[in-house]
């Protein structure tokens, strides 16, 4: 239900597809020349979410082929040895070119006179992201990849569990062990997570609403509170790391619906074990949709749905970027009535904002509040979509 952003990158992921499909070099940017190819939508012959409880376990670990968009985010909050925070974001994103009915009739992954086998053909692209936020010294390192899912460059696979783009992965290890390793001239990222708590099904058991239209849903679980330790490496220097990460499987044949402008995402980790997720879609006409959305899990991995009315958000402060232009919150009162709980929400630092295919800001934050008038504090991240327009290019300041 969330990442309204992913939209417009996934689509200008296609593009670059279509061109692989047929030879041609792709360009290395994607201009706005393009939207009107782009902004066509059309879902026909695309799987859509429309049961709850269809999501099983090893198997949707995995990739969903026959569903057009889907996406794996991992994010987390990291202290070195002293007690110095640092953030990391690193996301897979996947989309098809065409439903497998029409992949078949051009004959994408078929061998004929016609078609002769190619490990090169695909029906499938993969855009990923890697951010760090060094909180410290208020630097942040962002960097975008795409490629084709052909010739073992890019996939996802359930049994052993696999994402990866190149040598950006997220690998089992072990049961509910997961590596993620990622590097970048600037940062190198290798951590192992271990799963704490059952995967959280969001919404009607898993399936999450995102319009009135039947099928305009998605299949969205979580694993939260997952035990992080590794190595991060910034520049020349290289800390030994442990925290919390949170990741977010996601898929579906569907986009908001027209009068949504924009997405606010909100991930917490609380110190006591608990966790909260609220996913706010914000409308055109400065109102909130009534899709909007969150889910509360206890310290036991109890899991209790929120709604619209549950949900309490008010804007405390904002940051202008000075890449982008785009005017951003930056921090928040959360009121969620229900709980007894209150929170503040901050950015750890105000510029974490990815200014690569698509400009959004998702970043490290800081919680602080009480529930039920006892004290309660947390870490986790930040998603904010749509403030810098689905297609807004980087401005040099």
């Amino acid at each position: 239900m969330k990442r309204l952003f992913l939209l417009m990158g996934l689509l200008l992921l296609a593009a670059a597809g279509w061109w692989w499909q047929r030879g041609a070099q792709p360009t290395t940017a994607v201009t706005a020349s393009l939207l009107p190819l782009l902004t066509e939508e059309n879902v026909a012959g695309y799987v859509r979410a429309l049961e709850p409880g269809a999501i099983q376990f090893p198997r949707d670990l995995g990739s969903h082929n026959d569903y057009q968009l889907e996406w794996w985010y991992y994010t987390g909050n990291l202290q070195g040895a002293d007690g110095r925070e640092f953030g990391y974001q690193l996301t897979f994103f996947r989309r098809a070119l065409a439903p497998e009915a029409a992949d078949q009739a051009l004959g994408i992954g078929a061998d004929s006179a016609e078609t002769p086998a190619s490990n090169w053909r695909t029906n499938q692209v993969y855009l990923a992201h890697f951010t760090v936020s060094d909180v410290a010294n208020g630097a942040f390192y962002q960097q975008e990849r795409f490629s084709r899912g052909g010739v073992g460059l890019a996939g996802a696979q359930a049994e052993p569990y696999r994402i990866w783009l190149e040598d950006w992965s997220a690998e089992a290890t072990a049961p509910g062990t997961v590596r993620l390793r990622a590097q970048i001239a600037e940062a190198t990222l290798d951590l192992t997570l271990k799963q704490t708590l059952p995967p959280v099904l969001h919404g009607d058991d898993g399936l999450s609403q995102k319009g009135p239209e039947p099928g305009n849903a998605s299949y969205y679980y979580s694993l939260v509170q997952q035990t992080t330790e590794g190595t991060l490496r910034l520049q020349d220097e290289t800390f030994a790391v442990t925290g919390v990460s949170w990741k977010d499987h996601e898929y579906s044949t569907s986009a908001l619906s027209g009068d949504a402008v924009g997405w606010d995402w909100f991930s917490a980790q609380f110190a006591d074990g608990s966790a909260l997720m609220l996913g706010q879609i914000r409308l055109a006409d400065g109102g909130i949709s009534p899709y909007s959305a969150g889910t509360f899990v206890t310290a036991m991995g109890e899991v209790r749905p929120l709604t619209a009315p549950d949900i309490e958000l008010t804007v405390t402060g904002g940051w202008r970027s000075p890449t982008s232009g785009a005017t951003y919150p930056a921090g928040w009162m959360i009121h969620i009535p229900s709980l007894a709980l209150q929170l503040t929400a901050v950015p750890l630092m105000p510029n974490q904002e990815l200014t690569v295919s698509t400009i959004y800001w998702e970043g490290a934050a800081a919680y602080e509040g009480t529930q039920a008038g006892q004290p309660i504090t947390g870490r986790g991240y930040i998603e904010l979509t749509g403030y810098a327009g689905s297609s807004s290019p980087v401005r040099n300041p």
